[in-house]
Protein backbone atom coordinates (compact mmCIF):
# COMPACT_ATOMS: atom_id res chain seq x y z
CA UNK A 1 0.00 0.00 0.00
CA UNK A 2 1.12 3.65 -0.86
CA UNK A 3 1.90 6.34 1.77
CA UNK A 4 -1.49 7.16 3.31
CA UNK A 5 -1.86 12.01 2.47
CA UNK A 6 -0.80 13.52 5.73
CA UNK A 7 -1.69 17.49 3.76
CA UNK A 8 -5.12 18.26 2.40
CA UNK A 9 -4.99 20.93 0.51
CA UNK A 10 -8.37 22.59 0.14
CA UNK A 11 -8.40 24.55 -3.08
CA UNK A 12 -10.68 27.46 -4.19
CA UNK A 13 -10.90 27.44 -8.04
CA UNK A 14 -12.45 30.78 -8.19
CA UNK A 15 -9.87 33.03 -6.43
CA UNK A 16 -7.22 35.29 -8.12
CA UNK A 17 -7.30 35.64 -12.15
CA UNK A 18 -5.63 32.53 -13.18
CA UNK A 19 -8.06 29.93 -14.62
CA UNK A 20 -8.85 27.25 -12.33
CA UNK A 21 -7.06 24.43 -15.26
CA UNK A 22 -3.97 26.54 -14.76
CA UNK A 23 -4.32 26.49 -10.73
CA UNK A 24 -4.97 23.19 -10.57
CA UNK A 25 -1.78 22.23 -13.13
CA UNK A 26 0.31 24.12 -10.62
CA UNK A 27 -0.47 22.55 -7.56
CA UNK A 28 -0.71 19.36 -9.34
CA UNK A 29 3.04 19.76 -10.40
CA UNK A 30 4.35 21.28 -6.69
CA UNK A 31 2.57 18.55 -4.81
CA UNK A 32 4.41 15.35 -7.50
CA UNK A 33 7.89 16.56 -5.73
CA UNK A 34 6.73 15.38 -2.45
CA UNK A 35 4.75 11.77 -3.16
CA UNK A 36 2.03 10.60 -1.00
CA UNK A 37 2.17 13.59 0.88
CA UNK A 38 -0.80 15.72 -0.40
CA UNK A 39 -4.41 15.18 -1.19
CA UNK A 40 -6.34 17.59 -3.57
CA UNK A 41 -9.85 18.43 -2.62
CA UNK A 42 -11.81 20.98 -4.25
CA UNK A 43 -14.07 23.69 -1.92
CA UNK A 44 -17.88 22.69 -3.14
CA UNK A 45 -20.09 25.86 -3.16
CA UNK A 46 -23.25 25.38 -1.52
CA UNK A 47 -21.72 23.76 1.55
CA UNK A 48 -20.59 25.78 4.62
CA UNK A 49 -16.78 25.91 4.58
CA UNK A 50 -16.64 25.45 8.40
CA UNK A 51 -18.13 21.76 7.11
CA UNK A 52 -15.58 21.20 4.62
CA UNK A 53 -12.84 22.20 6.91
CA UNK A 54 -14.29 19.63 9.63
CA UNK A 55 -14.65 16.35 7.22
CA UNK A 56 -11.03 17.01 6.53
CA UNK A 57 -9.98 16.73 10.02
CA UNK A 58 -11.95 13.98 10.72
CA UNK A 59 -10.62 12.36 7.94
CA UNK A 60 -7.05 12.54 9.95
CA UNK A 61 -5.10 15.00 8.30
CA UNK A 62 -2.63 16.54 10.14
CA UNK A 63 -2.39 19.79 8.11
CA UNK A 64 -4.80 21.59 5.71
CA UNK A 65 -3.09 23.89 3.15
CA UNK A 66 -5.97 26.41 2.12
CA UNK A 67 -5.49 27.51 -1.47
CA UNK A 68 -7.41 30.83 -2.34
CA UNK A 69 -7.14 34.58 -1.42
CA UNK A 70 -7.23 36.33 2.44
CA UNK A 71 -10.98 35.13 2.39
CA UNK A 72 -10.56 31.75 1.78
CA UNK A 73 -7.69 31.92 4.50
CA UNK A 74 -9.80 33.51 6.87
CA UNK A 75 -12.51 31.14 6.25
CA UNK A 76 -10.27 28.17 6.59
CA UNK A 77 -8.52 29.25 10.03
CA UNK A 78 -11.60 30.39 11.59
CA UNK A 79 -12.88 26.64 11.17
CA UNK A 80 -9.56 25.38 12.58
CA UNK A 81 -9.99 27.92 15.54
CA UNK A 82 -13.07 26.55 16.68
CA UNK A 83 -11.60 22.99 17.20
CA UNK A 84 -10.11 21.15 19.46
CA UNK A 85 -6.58 19.21 18.27
CA UNK A 86 -7.09 21.28 14.95
CA UNK A 87 -4.62 20.04 12.23
CA UNK A 88 -1.82 22.91 11.13
CA UNK A 89 -3.01 25.88 8.57
CA UNK A 90 -0.73 25.93 5.59
CA UNK A 91 -1.14 29.01 2.89
CA UNK A 92 -0.79 28.22 -0.81
CA UNK A 93 -1.65 32.25 -1.81
CA UNK A 94 -3.79 31.87 -4.95
CA UNK A 95 -5.51 35.34 -4.61
CA UNK A 96 -5.38 38.93 -6.04
CA UNK A 97 -4.12 40.34 -3.06
CA UNK A 98 -2.86 37.92 -0.61
CA UNK A 99 -2.55 39.96 2.52
CA UNK A 100 -1.79 37.64 5.08
CA UNK A 101 0.56 35.68 3.27
CA UNK A 102 2.46 38.62 2.64
CA UNK A 103 2.37 39.77 6.12
CA UNK A 104 3.64 37.08 7.62
CA UNK A 105 6.39 36.53 5.25
CA UNK A 106 4.72 33.09 3.60
CA UNK A 107 6.45 32.23 -0.11
CA UNK A 108 3.98 33.49 -2.42
CA UNK A 109 5.18 30.89 -5.34
CA UNK A 110 3.30 28.26 -5.73
CA UNK A 111 6.24 25.75 -5.86
CA UNK A 112 7.59 27.29 -2.47
CA UNK A 113 4.39 27.47 -0.81
CA UNK A 114 3.71 23.70 -1.30
CA UNK A 115 7.30 22.51 0.34
CA UNK A 116 6.74 24.68 3.02
CA UNK A 117 3.95 22.78 3.80
CA UNK A 118 5.40 19.88 3.56
CA UNK A 119 8.08 20.21 5.69
CA UNK A 120 7.95 23.32 7.30
CA UNK A 121 7.03 23.81 11.12
CA UNK A 122 4.08 25.42 12.72
CA UNK A 123 4.21 27.94 15.09
CA UNK A 124 1.56 29.10 16.87
CA UNK A 125 -0.10 32.90 16.23
CA UNK A 126 -2.76 35.57 17.22
CA UNK A 127 -5.71 36.37 15.59
CA UNK A 128 -8.38 38.83 15.61
CA UNK A 129 -11.87 38.12 16.69
CA UNK A 130 -15.13 39.82 16.87
CA UNK A 131 -17.96 38.39 19.16
CA UNK A 132 -16.60 35.12 18.04
CA UNK A 133 -15.46 34.97 14.76
CA UNK A 134 -12.07 34.90 14.25
CA UNK A 135 -10.63 37.78 11.55
CA UNK A 136 -6.94 37.68 10.37
CA UNK A 137 -6.63 41.16 8.26
CA UNK A 138 -9.13 43.31 9.39
CA UNK A 139 -12.98 44.05 10.88
CA UNK A 140 -14.74 47.04 10.01
CA UNK A 141 -19.13 48.26 10.89
CA UNK A 142 -20.56 50.94 8.33
CA UNK A 143 -20.17 51.62 4.97
CA UNK A 144 -17.20 48.91 4.10
CA UNK A 145 -20.00 45.72 4.63
CA UNK A 146 -22.50 47.79 2.17
CA UNK A 147 -19.62 48.27 -0.07
CA UNK A 148 -18.77 44.40 -0.06
CA UNK A 149 -22.77 43.57 -0.90
CA UNK A 150 -22.84 45.90 -3.91
CA UNK A 151 -18.80 44.37 -5.05
CA UNK A 152 -20.03 41.55 -5.17
CA UNK A 153 -23.29 42.54 -7.61
CA UNK A 154 -20.58 44.39 -9.80
CA UNK A 155 -18.40 41.75 -10.12
CA UNK A 156 -21.12 39.13 -11.66
CA UNK A 157 -22.02 41.33 -13.93
CA UNK A 158 -18.87 43.28 -15.01
CA UNK A 159 -15.97 40.98 -13.80
CA UNK A 160 -12.87 41.79 -11.26
CA UNK A 161 -11.11 44.78 -11.68
CA UNK A 162 -10.13 47.76 -9.61
CA UNK A 163 -12.42 49.72 -11.54
CA UNK A 164 -15.14 47.64 -10.24
CA UNK A 165 -13.92 47.81 -6.97
CA UNK A 166 -13.72 51.92 -7.03
CA UNK A 167 -17.39 51.92 -8.37
CA UNK A 168 -18.68 50.19 -5.36
CA UNK A 169 -17.63 52.60 -3.23
CA UNK A 170 -18.69 55.52 -4.99
CA UNK A 171 -22.30 53.95 -5.30
CA UNK A 172 -22.62 52.75 -1.65
CA UNK A 173 -21.52 56.23 -0.65
CA UNK A 174 -23.68 57.86 -3.10
CA UNK A 175 -26.70 55.91 -1.35
CA UNK A 176 -25.69 55.78 2.46
CA UNK A 177 -27.83 57.12 5.23
CA UNK A 178 -26.70 59.39 7.10
CA UNK A 179 -23.30 58.70 9.91
CA UNK A 180 -24.87 56.71 13.12
CA UNK A 181 -23.93 57.07 16.71
CA UNK A 182 -21.54 55.00 18.15
CA UNK A 183 -19.84 54.56 21.43
CA UNK A 184 -16.45 53.11 21.09
CA UNK A 185 -14.68 52.09 24.12
CA UNK A 186 -10.65 51.76 23.48
CA UNK A 187 -9.23 49.70 26.69
CA UNK A 188 -12.30 50.91 28.62
CA UNK A 189 -11.38 55.01 28.02
CA UNK A 190 -14.97 55.73 25.82
CA UNK A 191 -15.47 57.71 22.82
CA UNK A 192 -18.65 59.12 21.79
CA UNK A 193 -19.06 60.04 18.49
CA UNK A 194 -21.12 59.89 14.57
CA UNK A 195 -19.47 57.84 12.28
CA UNK A 196 -19.93 56.30 9.18
CA UNK A 197 -17.13 53.55 9.26
CA UNK A 198 -15.46 52.08 11.95
CA UNK A 199 -12.28 50.03 10.54
CA UNK A 200 -10.21 47.62 12.60
CA UNK A 201 -6.88 46.14 11.61
CA UNK A 202 -4.77 43.18 12.46
CA UNK A 203 -2.76 43.51 9.04
CA UNK A 204 0.82 45.67 9.51
CA UNK A 205 1.19 45.35 6.44
CA UNK A 206 -2.04 46.11 4.39
CA UNK A 207 -2.22 49.31 6.50
CA UNK A 208 1.34 50.35 5.27
CA UNK A 209 -0.26 49.17 1.99
CA UNK A 210 -2.85 51.69 1.79
CA UNK A 211 -0.28 54.78 3.51
CA UNK A 212 -1.95 54.51 6.89
CA UNK A 213 -0.28 54.13 9.99
CA UNK A 214 -0.38 52.00 13.17
CA UNK A 215 1.84 49.11 11.54
CA UNK A 216 3.94 49.22 15.01
CA UNK A 217 0.61 49.34 17.13
CA UNK A 218 0.03 46.19 15.34
CA UNK A 219 3.30 44.47 15.19
CA UNK A 220 3.11 45.34 19.41
CA UNK A 221 -0.34 42.95 19.34
CA UNK A 222 -2.86 45.12 19.09
CA UNK A 223 -5.15 46.85 16.84
CA UNK A 224 -5.28 50.02 14.57
CA UNK A 225 -8.57 51.42 14.92
CA UNK A 226 -9.53 53.73 11.93
CA UNK A 227 -12.52 56.28 12.58
CA UNK A 228 -14.10 58.11 9.73
CA UNK A 229 -15.85 61.48 10.56
CA UNK A 230 -19.28 62.57 10.43
CA UNK A 231 -19.16 64.37 6.79
CA UNK A 232 -21.56 64.41 4.29
CA UNK A 233 -21.81 62.37 1.03
CA UNK A 234 -19.51 65.01 -1.09
CA UNK A 235 -16.68 64.57 2.40
CA UNK A 236 -16.79 61.02 2.17
CA UNK A 237 -16.13 60.71 -1.87
CA UNK A 238 -13.42 63.13 -0.83
CA UNK A 239 -12.11 60.78 1.52
CA UNK A 240 -12.60 58.09 -0.79
CA UNK A 241 -10.35 59.44 -3.72
CA UNK A 242 -7.74 60.56 -1.04
CA UNK A 243 -7.57 57.32 -0.31
CA UNK A 244 -7.27 55.46 -3.63
CA UNK A 245 -4.50 58.20 -4.36
CA UNK A 246 -2.45 57.70 -1.36
CA UNK A 247 -3.15 61.56 -0.09
CA UNK A 248 -4.72 60.44 3.28
CA UNK A 249 -3.91 61.97 6.24
CA UNK A 250 -4.58 60.81 10.13
CA UNK A 251 -6.48 64.01 11.58
CA UNK A 252 -7.49 65.92 8.81
CA UNK A 253 -9.12 62.31 7.32
CA UNK A 254 -9.80 60.20 9.97
CA UNK A 255 -9.04 59.37 13.70
CA UNK A 256 -7.26 56.38 14.75
CA UNK A 257 -6.35 54.67 17.73
CA UNK A 258 -3.80 51.63 19.10
CA UNK A 259 -5.91 49.66 21.91
CA UNK A 260 -5.91 45.70 22.68
CA UNK A 261 -9.40 45.25 23.44
CA UNK A 262 -12.33 47.51 21.42
CA UNK A 263 -15.91 47.72 22.25
CA UNK A 264 -18.72 49.32 19.95
CA UNK A 265 -21.71 49.99 20.78
CA UNK A 266 -24.83 51.03 18.13
CA UNK A 267 -28.20 52.46 18.58
CA UNK A 268 -29.43 49.50 16.55
CA UNK A 269 -29.11 46.07 17.77
CA UNK A 270 -28.16 44.19 14.29
CA UNK A 271 -25.46 45.24 12.13
CA UNK A 272 -23.67 43.44 9.50
CA UNK A 273 -19.97 43.34 10.32
CA UNK A 274 -17.24 42.49 7.69
CA UNK A 275 -14.58 40.30 8.37
CA UNK A 276 -11.69 39.60 5.92
CA UNK A 277 -14.21 40.59 3.17
CA UNK A 278 -16.89 38.19 4.43
CA UNK A 279 -20.17 39.73 5.80
CA UNK A 280 -21.99 38.42 8.96
CA UNK A 281 -24.76 39.56 10.93
CA UNK A 282 -24.05 40.20 14.49
CA UNK A 283 -26.01 42.01 17.80
CA UNK A 284 -24.10 44.75 19.31
CA UNK A 285 -22.15 45.27 21.07
CA UNK A 286 -19.03 44.16 19.12
CA UNK A 287 -16.16 43.24 21.19
CA UNK A 288 -13.11 43.02 19.32
CA UNK A 289 -10.33 40.39 21.56
CA UNK A 290 -7.13 39.32 20.40
CA UNK A 291 -7.30 35.43 20.50
CA UNK A 292 -3.09 34.75 21.73
CA UNK A 293 -3.23 30.79 20.79
CA UNK A 294 -5.90 31.07 17.77
CA UNK A 295 -4.07 28.80 15.59
CA UNK A 296 -0.93 26.75 14.63
CA UNK A 297 0.55 28.28 11.15
CA UNK A 298 3.20 27.07 9.13
CA UNK A 299 5.56 29.55 8.42
CA UNK A 300 9.38 29.97 7.44
CA UNK A 301 11.61 30.21 10.72
CA UNK A 302 11.67 34.07 11.73
CA UNK A 303 8.76 34.97 10.12
CA UNK A 304 6.95 36.42 12.98
CA UNK A 305 6.83 40.16 12.54
CA UNK A 306 5.34 41.32 9.57
CA UNK A 307 7.48 40.83 5.92
CA UNK A 308 8.05 43.67 4.05
CA UNK A 309 7.66 41.42 0.84
CA UNK A 310 5.90 43.84 -1.49
CA UNK A 311 7.06 42.72 -5.30
CA UNK A 312 5.73 40.27 -8.08
CA UNK A 313 5.47 37.05 -7.79
CA UNK A 314 6.18 34.73 -10.78
CA UNK A 315 3.90 33.05 -13.01
CA UNK A 316 4.05 30.00 -14.93
CA UNK A 317 4.54 26.67 -13.63
CA UNK A 318 5.46 26.22 -10.34
CA UNK A 319 4.60 29.98 -9.33
CA UNK A 320 2.03 31.67 -7.23
CA UNK A 321 -0.53 32.50 -9.72
CA UNK A 322 -2.65 35.71 -9.39
CA UNK A 323 -0.23 36.91 -6.74
CA UNK A 324 0.72 40.21 -8.51
CA UNK A 325 2.28 43.50 -6.59
CA UNK A 326 -1.12 43.69 -4.33
CA UNK A 327 -3.42 45.71 -4.40
CA UNK A 328 -2.53 49.99 -4.08
CA UNK A 329 -4.30 52.27 -1.80
CA UNK A 330 -7.57 52.19 -2.67
CA UNK A 331 -8.67 48.86 -4.24
CA UNK A 332 -10.78 46.53 -3.08
CA UNK A 333 -9.40 45.09 0.29
CA UNK A 334 -9.92 41.48 0.36
CA UNK A 335 -9.65 38.76 -2.05
CA UNK A 336 -11.27 35.16 -1.94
Amino acid sequence: MGQRPDICVLVNPGAGRDAPEQKRAWLEAACARHPGRFALREIARGTPLSEQVRQVADDGFARIAAAGGDGTVAGVAAALAGMDDAPDLAVIPFGTFNYFARGIGLPLETGAAVDLAAGGEAHVVAAGEVNGQLFLNNASLGLYPEVLRRREKIYAQYGRSRLAALWSVARTILRAGGPEEMRVTLDGRAVRQRSPLVFVARSAFQVERFGLPGAECIRGGRFAVFVAPDGSRAELLTLAARLATGQIEPGRDFDWHCAEAVTIETRGRRRTIACDGERFDMTAPFRFTLRRNALRLVRPEGAERQSDQTGPARTGPGAGPGAGSGAGPGAAAEDT
